[in-house]
């Protein structure tokens, strides 16, 4: 296995994991936020779909300047339904996982992505396993809403 592969692998098996988690909510418990600043069970999940979406656009124009010149298919689509949420964002998830497919180790190791407006400039590689990172923890608070709402949890240590 080379690098691309490992990172993909990667990617798969977190949304893998986190799809389990976003279908064992129930429809009626989405619009659940444990206080009035958090975000909603279906925010969380919008929030990661729509967010690797921007990633994307951030890896492909080196740094953040880009989100300000790109069109956001996810602003103003109406949440419907976790099933929903996965097939729209499944073509621009298609398209992230065929970018790092197409990744050299040069790549990974020497481009350099501009988020000097939030703080970092980092490698391409080290954003990638961020942007994983990203979405592990936030199906991490939603397992926790599912533990404070008292709905079972799925199992995802498989």
């Amino acid at each position: 296995m080379n690098s691309n592969d490992l990172i993909i692998l990667n990617f798969e098996e977190i949304r893998r994991r986190s799809i389990k988690v976003w279908k064992a909510i129930p429809d009626h418990m989405l619009d659940w936020k444990p206080d009035e600043n958090a975000l909603t069970c279906a925010d969380m999940i919008r929030h990661l779909l729509e967010g690797e979406f921007l990633y994307h656009q951030i890896l492909l124009n080196r740094g953040s300047g880009a989100l300000s010149n790109s069109t956001n298919p996810f602003e103003k689509k109406e949440f419907i339904s976790v099933d929903d949420e996965i097939a729209f964002a499944y073509p621009y998830r298609l398209e992230f996982l065929n970018y790092i497919k197409s990744l050299t180790m040069y790549d990974l190791e020497n481009v350099k992505i501009d988020r000097s407006d939030v703080g970092y400039v980092r490698t391409l590689g080290d954003m990638l396993l961020r942007i994983a990172y990203h979405e592990s923890v936030h199906t991490g608070q939603l397992l926790d809403y599912m533990r404070t709402i008292g709905i079972d949890r799925p199992q995802i240590w498989d």
